[in-house]
């Protein structure tokens, strides 16, 4: 897309504006700063519910004639993408973009932009409050002294300082994490093809030895082809039978059959699953009743700032491409799409 000035992309948004712009937004209200700010660029948001299908979703898109989808849940697949003649940007309430079809919104030539690093305070947070909640035994403790007992003389916990904390994918949500487990006294490895050791975290190309050597596997890489399963029965296997794992990235990078086995079995100690291969999960999932599991609903990235944030970020990104101002080629998802 082709650089222009300022009075240019005021002269862009008047016309725009002169016909209506209007952008779906596929989930709960935004920030209001984010509201404020599509507000103030005679921006209209459309409201749907992003669990309720893709099917759904063409139909809104279609029938609002949208020139924006603000991504906050839903499968968003080609029918969605083809649905508007006038859609012009896709922007993601987030970083991860594997509920969006890349390959269909680049053959639409239209760019799909992630909000960067915005919920990865967030997300570090989280992962480290359930990896001490499963190393502290905090679940199990509670649901004990609720039930009448105290098993205060015969309980032994165990140490946080000198655990090794295992780190899988080491981008910006991985490097936060890493810090804050440093910051209670564990020791970090991480895993990851592509980034180099930093700030006292040493980097593994071999899979293997970081899942055989940590008591805590927490997950931070995105769900691509490559990482779909990455965690199955075989690498399960390769861990310590008293080691926990966390996941606050994608839920399909874990395959959940054999994770449910290796909870049952005994194979590993535990798990704390921020997402899941279906969302919402089904309420007679098999997870429920293993004492071993904890689950929170994919809030990871939910803070005030995060949400803050995210939304502000993914309505200035729609602000910048309905205006035709240069946008943050860093947030382009579909990186191919200049080659188009």
């Amino acid at each position: 897309m082709n650089k222009i000035n300022a009075a240019e992309a005021a002269e862009n948004l008047s016309t725009a504006n002169a016909r209506g712009l209007k952008v779906l937004v596929t989930g709960a209200e935004l920030a209001p700063e984010a509201t404020e700010l599509l507000k103030r660029h005679a921006i209209e948001i459309v409201y749907a519910d992003g669990y309720s299908g893709s099917e759904n979703l063409a139909e809104i898109a279609r029938t609002n004639a949208v020139d924006a989808i603000l991504v906050r849940q839903g499968q968003i697949n080609d029918q969605v993408i083809a649905s508007s003649s006038r859609l012009r940007v896709i922007a993601k309430h987030g970083s991860g973009v594997d509920n969006i079809d890349l390959n269909a919104a680049t053959s639409h030539s239209i760019p799909v932009l992630r909000a960067l690093a915005a919920n990865a305070q967030s997300v570090a947070e989280l992962a480290i409050t359930l990896s001490v909640t499963l190393m502290k035994d905090i679940g199990s403790l509670s649901d004990t002294v609720k039930g009448g007992a105290w098993p205060k003389t015969k309980y032994v916990g165990r140490d946080l300082a000198g655990a090794c904390f295992g780190i899988i994918g080491f981008g910006e949500i991985g490097r936060r994490t890493a810090k804050l487990a440093q910051g209670l006294g564990m020791e970090t490895i991480a895993y990851d093809p592509f980034a180099e050791d930093a700030d006292g975290t040493r980097v593994s190309r071999d899979l293997s030895e970081v899942l055989a050597q940590s008591d805590i596997v927490s997950l931070h890489c995105p769900l691509t082809p490559q990482t779909h399963h990455l965690i199955n029965a075989d690498r399960l296997k390769a861990m310590k039978s008293t080691a926990f794992i966390v996941n606050t990235s994608r839920g399909a990078v874990i395959d959940e059959a054999a994770l449910l086995d290796a909870l049952k079995d005994g194979s590993i100690a535990g798990a704390a699953l921020d997402s899941f291969e279906q969302e919402p999960p089904a309420t007679d999932h098999p997870f429920w009743v293993l004492p071993n599991l904890i689950a929170t609903p994919h809030v990871g990235g939910a803070s005030r700032s995060a949400l803050k944030n995210m939304a502000v970020q993914s309505a200035q990104h729609i602000v910048d491409v309905l205006t035709g101002a240069p946008f943050d080629r860093r947030a382009l998802a579909n990186q191919n799409l200049a080659q188009n």
